[in-house]
């Protein structure tokens, strides 16, 4: 049975940092891209960065390049998104996704029909 399962979120004033975790079980991880989307109330839910097998490749939503960052271990099964400089904006709900192929691209983050697995989620939300 595959669990994914996120951790992390909080709330925190702007300008803070956070670090979310996604540990997921019942599957061969290093097989998987992993990738991060949120979801803020009322608007769809976007991807914000994802990372292929083994880590050499990252991408990122223009509107958290350099402020957020994505890695995975592959020892512990688990992708972090690191998060600094947080905006009031960056207020969602985040979602680990296990992508269906072992890649990420630009174009998966605007693809939730290639997420094979879902974590529930962990919330974010910025205070000004």
């Amino acid at each position: 049975q595959v669990q994914v399962a996120e951790s992390g979120g909080g709330l925190v004033q702007a300008g803070e940092s956070l670090r979310l975790s996604c540990t997921a079980s019942g599957l061969t991880f290093a097989t998987y891209g992993m990738g991060w989307f949120r979801q803020a109330p009322g608007k769809e839910r976007e991807g914000v960065s994802c990372v292929n097998w083994n880590g050499a490749i990252t991408y990122y939503t223009d509107l958290v390049k350099g402020r957020f960052s994505i890695s995975r271990d592959g020892a512990k099964s688990t992708v972090y998104l690191q998060i600094t400089s947080l905006k009031p904006e960056d207020t969602a709900m985040y979602y680990c996704a296990v992508f269906r192929d072992d890649f990420c691209s630009s174009s998966a983050l605007g693809r939730p029909d290639l997420v094979h697995y879902w974590g529930q989620g962990t919330q974010v939300t910025v205070s000004i």
